[in-house]
């Protein structure tokens, strides 16, 4: 067995590639320290729980690239390389790194799934010849290098044709093409995504069932099938824009059997070793089906199937790298059964897509073989419609109004609102065969759908006083909140609560335990459902705290926030207290169900934990680390009396209300920014004349700067007002004000504060915090150092604030002002842990739970020996047609981080995959007001475009014409500036000639093997 072991993180998170693969990593590298392994991690996303000191024994925040990796192997001298838990980034850097020579050079071997293995499943000609040796048969398709080879095949067999690029992730350049027009550059952005260059064009099966297996092999040969799951979505939509059911709900057994046998059949021959997906289309009217495609890797669907069925796939994955058989690894659910025994599932599970359309209301919400949610959501019951209901209301999202004539257009050509489409459409008295004829979606989703429809038009025919027994408990056995029937019955929802009192309607809570209750299980994995009888008692402990989780994963609120929520999981346990969490998010670490004592997998709503307060007896209730979400829930919990840790809700809206808010500064002699709050549309005109242009417009309650904008002049605010929602007012108008932003997390007491160090942006001021740059430790004079820790110190003393916060500034020649202050962890908050090499989350907690030993003041501030930037990864890959220039409004979905000596350095590893303007003739262009220096191609913008040359463009204007131009070059994987300081560090990052791997402070550092 190795010794010493290097594991390849997926790095930041993009669409198609998210927090699925840190909840992956983390219980892959946990796995194998269990064996005694020394774990060597590179991976450089800082938001993640897989990159804590904690979880490997070193830890490189490093570029995902050949050489920087190449430089770590030669440093660590590892005995093996484990790729199959990193995504498709880490399954390319494998293969590159065999082709390198490096692993033979230095005596690495690769665990699991072999190259060979890797190419046959990844390379799409390698894997349609596989497939016919196999006779599993494929969509009539052609593996193309050329955009002439595409036009001549789908000429050949008729539109429309979709495109698949070999070795990418969610659907990366790929797409479906209606007409020649289209597939050109559909082909073009696909070729140059490929990092192969190579695109299979196959003829169209939409229409038909998407199925999907998830399947464990090990060495030996054996074989399973650890969770089947079957698209709402025919094919035509990607598996991670589609609602997904577990397990199947509408194969006959024999279907069932056809396709587990031919997934089975094909990840053998492949030769797997760990977990592969394998994604099927099935004819509805017939037994012919096609085999769409392998991921010979821990996918998204594999974290999906973890979660839905309890089998831990990463860990098992990791274990069988090591040689285990899968019959000798034993099923920590059950501690009865082995990893080798299928599971079972008395339950049904239903997957719900989170999309940026919120965010990005000017995109095409159009849903095809490219995937743009950022993350998603997981709801388990008993009954379907239950499982959907749930599955909704923890999206955390209000649904735009469809008009009637819009209706039938979401529901033809898919978009994000399908699923809500169709509910409208059936209230409005729509035909289930109808939307079967215009959709494909099986009937048996639509009856469903039907049968909730139904429900609510009873509901609205019953008064609250007349809804019977039968009703009400009908309508929760289908996942309608006290809410919801509140509304439908002109009622309120305390009077539901009640009648269900009356009526001794209670949810009961159950168990995934992987063998529907087959063998006696020692989970504490749970979820609630209004069918069938209470199974789970509550915990003996007499100390127990409620940890509020995130949710999805969306632009703005991302993998950050389930870094904060594990740490304090962690720190609640050393404590003493018995640790309980709350989370739908089936991506995340702490939706394992081995990081809190115990786990209710459910909405995050006020009536959820409610029920699981009074069932647990909870004795503490923790809203701090869950992101917006939580702290928008806390006034609703205080109200019912409910126990909250920390601050008031009183305190949350003096901070979060801005007339409060500025009311308390004013009197703190603390400067802010000149600003009106305004509660109407007419206010805001009204206000907006006290003022000059430009001015900042910020809505109320919203995560990431959503809907907030900087507007130049009267009929832009106007705009801006009209696309404000009413629940996001009051709205502040701020003027705009020019400078430079820093930051600051901190742990306080009440009195006493802990700031580890100051965080400075790159960019200025109206680049929103996540969209920027940020340097760490900040080189800021030590006077305004001072400031802002003296204005840090009058904020916490003021409102006797305990527990962790962040405080935003803006830096002037003259002032510095205080912007904002969250009264929460934060998106840095994991970047100033490591950095520091001391955990924040770790002391607000401590301070939250009145543990007698924290003493801020007592803290020695930590040493720095490294610069950090922590650089935002935007994924306009996912939607091209949304502009690259940056603003108050987020727009970034992760965030990587670099450590080096210098910060020269360290932006030179940010920069690391971009070519060398003044060595690569042709491969920049600009277009703005500085002048940098730089060599630059002597073509026009239209002819460069389509250069291979072509890697960087940079354009700082406002002009339509610029805005055209960024679009098109994302369209065409060329790498886009907006800011002028944004391209500066670039040129800065040049100056670096030479720089080394550095690990994260807190690593464990090992001598290095004898040869």
């Amino acid at each position: 067995m190795p010794e010493k072991i290097l594991v390849i993180g997926s790095g930041p998170i993009v669409i198609g590639q998210a927090a699925e693969f840190d909840y992956s990593g983390t219980q892959g590298c946990l796995a194998l320290k269990e064996e005694g392994c020394h774990i060597v991690l590179v991976n450089n996303n800082p938001a993640t729980i897989m990159t804590d000191p904690s979880i490997a024994d070193t830890v490189y925040c490093e570029p995902l690239t050949v050489k920087s990796i190449s430089s770590i192997i030669k440093e660590e001298k590892p005995d093996a390389l484990l790729a199959g838990l990193g995504g498709q980034t880490a399954l390319n850097l494998a293969v590159e790194l065999d082709q390198s020579g490096i692993l033979k050079a230095e005596n690495v071997e690769l665990l699991g799934t072999s190259v060979a293995s890797i190419q046959k499943g990844e390379d799409r000609e390698q894997f349609r010849q596989l497939m016919n040796e196999l006779d599993q048969p494929v969509p009539e398709s052609s593996a193309i290098t050329t955009v002439s080879e595409a036009i001549q095949f789908a000429r050949d067999v008729g539109y429309p044709v979709i495109s698949r690029p070999a070795y990418t992730l969610g659907g990366r350049g790929g797409g479906i093409a209606e007409r020649e027009e289209e597939l050109e550059e559909l082909i073009h952005n696909g070729l140059k995504a490929s990092p192969i260059g190579q695109v299979i064009i196959e003829k169209s099966i939409a229409g038909f069932k998407e199925i999907e297996y998830e399947v464990m092999r090990d060495a030996k040969g054996t074989c399973i099938s650890v969770c089947n799951m079957e698209n709402f979505d025919p094919v035509g939509v990607h598996t991670g824009d589609s609602i997904v059911v577990a397990p199947s709900q509408t194969l006959t057994d024999e279907e069932y059997q056809m396709l587990r046998t031919a997934s089975l059949k094909i990840v053998s021959a492949l030769e797997v070793i760990g977990g592969c997906n394998v994604q099927l289309a099935l004819d509805p009217n017939s037994n012919q089906y096609y085999v769409i495609e392998v991921n010979p890797r821990v996918s998204r669907s594999s974290a999906l199937a973890s979660k839905a069925t309890g089998y831990p796939i990463a860990k098992m994955a990791a274990k069988l790298a090591l040689g285990y058989p899968l019959d000798q690894l034993q099923n920590p659910l059950t501690g009865n059964t082995y990893a080798s025994f299928e599971p079972a599932l008395d339950y049904v599970v239903v997957k719900f897509p989170r999309w940026p359309f919120d965010k990005f209301q000017q995109a095409n919400r159009k849903l095809g073989t490219k995937m743009k949610a950022t993350g998603e959501v997981m709801a388990i019951d008993r009954s379907l419609e239950g499982a959907f209901q749930k599955a909704v209301s923890s999206l955390d999202q209000s649904i735009p109004k469809l008009s009637q004539e819009e209706l039938m257009e979401h529901i033809q050509a898919p978009t994000d609102l399908r699923y809500f489409a169709i509910l409208e459409w059936l209230r409005l008295g729509g035909a289930v065969e109808e939307i079967h004829r215009s959709t494909a979606i099986d009937l048996f989703f639509l009856h469903s759908l039907d049968r909730l429809v139904k429900v609510e038009n009873a509901l609205k025919s019953a008064a609250q006083s007349s809804v019977s027994k039968h009703l009400l408990q009908q309508a929760k056995v289908f996942g309608f909140t006290d809410k919801e029937i509140a509304d439908f019955t002109e009622s309120e929802e305390k009077e539901i609560r009640q009648l269900r009192e009356k009526y001794q309607l209670f949810p009961s809570f159950k168990m995934v335990d992987t063998c529907a209750a087959e063998f006696e299980a020692a989970t504490n994995y749970v979820y609630s459902t209004y069918l069938g009888v209470n199974e789970i008692p509550p915990l003996a402990d007499n100390k127990k705290a409620l940890i509020i989780g995130s949710g999805p994963i969306r632009i703005g609120q991302g993998v950050e926030f389930d870094y904060s929520a594990v740490k304090a999981i962690e720190s609640l346990q050393k404590l003493g207290w018995t640790t309980i969490m709350i989370n739908n998010n089936p991506e995340t670490v702490s939706t394992d169900y081995e990081t809190a004592d115990r786990l209710y997998f459910e909405s995050i709503t006020p009536e959820v934990i409610r029920s699981i307060v009074e069932h647990e007896d909870i004795n503490l209730i923790f809203t701090q680390f869950g992101g917006q979400t939580s702290i928008n829930i806390a006034e609703e919990l205080e109200k019912t009396n409910l126990p909250l840790a920390g601050v008031s809700v009183e305190v949350l809206e003096a901070l979060e209300d801005r007339e409060q808010f500025y009311d308390s500064l004013k009197k703190l002699a603390i400067p802010h920014i000149p600003g009106s709050v305004c509660h109407t549309y007419e206010e805001a005109l009204l206000a907006a004349d006290q003022y000059s242009y430009p001015l900042l417009c910020r809505p109320s309650y919203v995560i990431g700067g959503q809907g907030m904008v900087t507007v130049h002049e009267e009929s832009e605010l106007k705009d801006a007002l009209q696309q404000t929602d009413d629940r996001h007012y009051p709205i502040v108008l701020d003027q705009f004000m020019t400078g430079k932003e820093a930051e600051i997390d901190l742990a306080a007491d009440g009195k006493q504060v802990f700031i580890p160090e100051i965080m400075e942006h790159i960019e200025p001021a109206g680049v929103h915090s996540g969209d920027s740059m940020a340097v760490f430790p900040s080189a800021l004079p030590e006077n305004q150092k001072q400031i802002i820790r003296s204005y840090a110190e009058r904020i916490v003393n003021h409102f006797n604030y305990k527990g962790i916060m962040n405080i935003q500034f803006l830096i002037t020649e003259k002032q510095i002002y205080v912007l904002e202050v969250n009264p929460r962890a934060s998106r840095t908050v994991p970047i100033v842990s490591k950095v520091s090499n001391l955990s924040l989350i770790d002391l607000a907690v401590r301070v939250l739970a009145d543990d007698p030993t924290c003493k801020l003041d007592s803290i020695e501030q930590p040493e720095f020996n490294y610069t950090a930037v922590k650089y935002p990864l935007f994924s306009f890959h996912a939607i091209p047609e949304i502009d690259h220039k940056l603003g108050p409004n987020m727009k970034s979905t992760g965030e990587g981080m670099c450590l080096g000596a210098t910060v020269q350095e360290a932006l030179a590893k940010v920069f690391s995959d971009l070519p060398n303007p003044y060595t690569e003739k042709n491969s920049c262009f600009i277009e703005g007001t500085a002048a940098y220096g730089v060599p630059v191609t002597d073509l026009d913008f239209k002819e460069w475009v389509e250069t291979k040359e072509a890697k960087i463009y940079m354009n700082e204007y406002q002009t339509e014409q610029a805005k055209s131009r960024r679009i098109r070059a994302l369209k065409y994987g060329i790498s886009v500036f907006s800011e002028k300081q944004t391209f500066q560090a670039f040129i800065d990052g040049l100056e670096a000639k030479n720089h080394y791997p550095i690990p994260l402070p807190g690593s464990k550092k090992q001598g290095v093997r004898v040869i």
